[in-house]
């Protein structure tokens, strides 16, 4: 975490002070080219950014080219549902309500004790001891101690509303697809339109020997799988984590991506979309120290590319626009302009993803730099300050 911490650090630094030099040149030292390492700044930023999008390019449409979802093998039948919770109760209980009659196995896993009618309730003692923690913790003890004859065991998020359901294909882990719905701050929901428009990557993880990424508001494990690789590890992304541990230790894991989908809830104000990116962001770059080193390196160049893409977005377009400075010259020029437009693109293939009727927020497009930093602020504050335990997003229930 220590190098991401100080890079940031010092771009912001550079930054700052260069803001400074340049409406007050008599408060800074004129010893150092304060212009000449913003310029430096920017061709570095904007140079890791390019790559990141390469990367993605590549991934998507290139090693994720005609990628469609296995036939369904698995159905409700096959299946043992497990909701995590503190205490929602209401929230959990919407989520067994989206559940379709045909799930007739299906367990809340809580710390505290809550009542849902349609599933049975489950209270993690206090007195489980493990060396996962929060979240993870409950899905460990709830692995040891709640027993089943599933093939599959299905994990939701307590706002995780399953609204389409047709089986699931046969793999070691299935990743169901999301689509967070609107709850408060409409730009909290607009960072998650974008953050969809960017994870269709995902169609490209079952090609890949070891994912990027898992979404645990809506995961499917294979039994034999998950008693083997437990989830009995210290991580705040207890998701991503097992994933990758599976896909090392696994002989032949499999990966795949399902047509089932979650209608989950969107953080509901700024500071909640802050914080849940931070926790993101910094359990993502602890848990890459046990992959391999190709993977660290790929994932500590996407955190550092989200963490800056700010700068790509608001600084580097914006000059290339006005003629000023590195950022008006031909090719770099021409490069600034190319990455501004693939964050629209981003945020346009969020929109499609929804579909038709949601169509209307593609006259959004003018906000997707504020948006861009809305997506990627809790990236910096997870770097910069990452929490030392998992925090749950607040949730509003139904809206």
């Amino acid at each position: 975490m220590k190098p991401e911490r100080v890079t940031l650090a010092g771009a912001a630094v550079i930054l700052v002070v260069t803001a400074l030099a340049t409406v007050a040149p008599w408060v800074t030292p004129g010893l150092i080219d304060w212009p000449g390492l913003f310029e430096l700044l920017v061709v570095g930023t904007t140079a890791l950014f390019t790559a990141t999008a390469l990367a993605w390019v590549v991934l998507t449409y290139v090693i994720g080219a005609g990628y469609e979802s296995p036939e369904p093998v698995h159905g409700a039948d096959d299946i043992h549902v497990r909701i995590l919770t503190v205490d929602a109760e209401s929230v959990v209980q919407s989520t067994v309500d989206s559940l379709a009659a045909a799930f007739d196995d299906v367990h809340v896993i809580a710390e505290d004790a809550i009542d849902v009618a349609g599933a049975e309730v489950h209270v993690v003692p206090d007195g489980f001891e493990a060396d996962a923690v929060r979240k993870g913790r409950a899905i460990e003890w709830a692995r040891q101690h709640v027993d089943h004859d599933r093939e599959m065991v299905l994990y939701l998020d307590e706002d995780s509303l399953l609204t389409s359901f047709e089986g699931l294909p046969d793999a070691d882990v299935v990743q169901l697809r999301e689509r967070p719905r609107r709850t408060g701050s409409v730009l909290s929901y607009l960072a998650d339109v974008y953050r969809m428009g960017v994870q269709i990557e995902q169609r490209a993880f079952a090609r890949l020997s070891v994912p990027l990424f898992a979404w645990g508001g809506g995961i499917a494990v294979r039994s034999e799988v998950e008693d083997e690789v437990t989830w009995d590890r210290e991580t705040i992304v207890e998701d991503t984590a097992f994933v990758w541990a599976a896909a090392q230790r696994v002989p032949d894991f499999s990966f795949e991506l399902a047509t089932a989908t979650c209608a989950n809830e969107a953080p509901p104000s700024l500071s909640e979309i802050t914080q849940q990116r931070r926790r993101w962001a910094a359990g993502n770059v602890r848990a890459a120290a046990e992959l391999p080193v190709r993977y660290q390196l790929l994932t500590r160049l996407r955190n550092y590319a989200w963490a800056l893409s700010p700068i790509v977005t608001l600084v580097v377009v914006p000059l290339t626009i006005l003629g000023v400075g590195v950022a008006a010259t031909g090719a770099f020029a021409m490069l600034s302009v190319a990455l501004g437009l693939l964050t629209v693109f981003w945020f346009l293939r969020g929109v499609l993803y929804y579909g038709g009727t949601k169509l209307a927020w593609a006259a959004a497009v003018p906000l997707a730099p504020v948006v861009t930093v809305v997506h990627s602020m809790g990236t910096v504050a997870g770097i910069l300050d990452p929490p030392e335990e998992f925090r749950v997003t607040e949730k509003v229930g139904e809206s």
